[in-house]
């Protein structure tokens, strides 16, 4: 037996989570909002977050920096259960931080000073972490530009190990939509991109030709797609669900919520089309509170949630 159901790799930064009317506007204007919180961020931490909450038993392997928001993290993803043995701390380079502005209608805009981010490479990895393991993911590609480079030899190198692998690119903060993709998807089981990455990366105008297109390399895409539920293609097979109908407060971490709900569901022994729903449940669940991790559910939670929907049944 491997030690780890799931080790990820990639962003662990805080986010500070400004809620209300939130549109800056400059010329020394001053404005109030509705709330400020300081949370646990970066895709991959709050991937690892909702993964433990779910029940598995998660690793998490990246870089702080020795200072405030480092310290904030570590001592977070030590209270949520994450494993934190293969997360570095460089006292050279702050600790990346995301200042979220989040709008009541649901949209968001992220302004990040990647501080340590940008020093997440190979070196941080070891073998032992991709040999540990059942499943390793990679999030927040875009953001670890010293990890996109080695990401398919790693992802391989868990292959090797038995492990199945996953990769969730985020926003490309240059636009560019590449980063060597086509080569980590190429050793990816799987990939979770929003409808806006997917399109941009695969550069089509239709989720279904767009999955069609990056799944003929042998990846099975998992479309994060908001309120309009996921997608899920691999090889022939296609798949849609639904979101599940809730009191949205906030979307932060909704999208790492999905895959992490995914990767439990498959997990589990459930069939491609029941872990698209379940990850879907996860995805809608999360957003009913504020923050990445308040709203996270439970193994559970989801799954009733999710049992009620095939039973024709509004859950609570």
């Amino acid at each position: 037996m491997t030690e780890f159901d799931l080790v990820v790799i990639g962003d662990c930064n805080p986010d500070l989570v400004v809620t209300g009317d939130c549109e800056p506007a400059f010329g020394q204007i001053e404005r109030t909002v509705a709330g400020a919180q300081l949370k646990m961020g970066g895709s991959a931490t709050l991937t690892a977050c909702a993964a433990v909450r779910l029940g598995l038993r998660t690793a998490l392997v990246t870089v702080v920096g020795d200072d405030v928001f480092g310290r904030f993290m570590l001592e977070s993803l030590t209270e949520f259960g994450i494993d934190t043995r293969w997360c570095a701390l460089d006292p050279s380079v702050p600790t990346g931080l995301s200042v979220i502005l989040s709008r009541p209608d649901g949209d968001r805009a992220i302004l990040t000073s990647p501080g340590t981010l940008a020093v997440l490479g190979p070196d941080h990895i070891p073998a032992l972490a991709l040999r540990s393991t059942r499943h390793v993911h990679a999030g927040g590609f875009f953001l670890t530009p010293q990890f996109q480079g080695a990401a398919p030899d790693i992802l391989r190198t868990a292959h090797a190990a038995g492990a199945t692998t996953s990769v969730d690119t985020g926003w490309d903060p240059n636009e560019r939509w590449d980063g060597g993709i086509g080569a980590v998807l190429a050793e990816a089981d799987w990939f979770f991109p929003n409808e806006q990455e997917l399109l941009l990366i695969a550069g089509e105008a239709e989720v279904e030709s767009a999955a069609a297109k990056l799944a003929s390399g042998g990846t099975g895409v998992v479309a994060k797609l908001g309120p309009d539920g996921g997608f899920l293609q691999r090889a022939r097979f296609v798949a849609r669900a639904p979101a599940l109908n809730v009191n949205t407060v906030d979307t932060v971490g909704a999208g790492d919520c999905f895959a992490a709900g995914f990767l439990a569901a498959q997990q589990s022994g459930m069939t491609f089309e029941r872990s698209l729903a379940f990850a879907c449940v996860c995805g809608s669940l999360s957003t009913r509170f504020s923050g990445g991790t308040a709203g996270q559910p439970t193994f559970a939670e989801a799954l009733a949630a999710l049992d009620s929907i095939e039973s024709g049944l509004q859950p609570t």
